[in-house]
């Protein structure tokens, strides 16, 4: 499995509308694409970091060179439309070891 990790900084007024852009447009890409998904954080300075998996890098770099197309369009400029600042892919890795699902709260 494979693993990218983005980074955005948010416009303070549509923090809602990105994480509902993103959520919209996560689900899209993993049933037009076969990403595994994603989660969506915060972090403690208020950027919001995004951990995707895919089975494979090839896929993940095939789809991220093509920019993500999918069909929800309204979501995709939703989430262009609340970005400030988007830092690309931070982290780019293999998984290891997996032990997410082991317990759930």
């Amino acid at each position: 499995m494979f693993i990218a990790v983005y980074r955005w900084k948010v416009k303070p007024e549509l923090e809602d509308q990105f994480r509902e852009a993103w959520r919209r447009g996560t689900a899209a890409i993993h049933r037009i694409h076969g990403s595994f998904g994603s989660r969506l954080h915060r972090t403690r300075q208020g950027d919001f970091v995004g951990y995707a998996q895919w089975p494979t890098e090839a896929l993940w770099q095939r789809v991220y060179d093509a920019k993500f197309p999918h069909d929800d369009k309204e979501a995709a400029r939703m989430f262009r439309d609340a970005i400030e600042v988007s830092y690309g892919p931070e982290l780019l890795m293999e998984v290891t070891d997996d032990l997410l699902d082991l317990i759930r709260p």
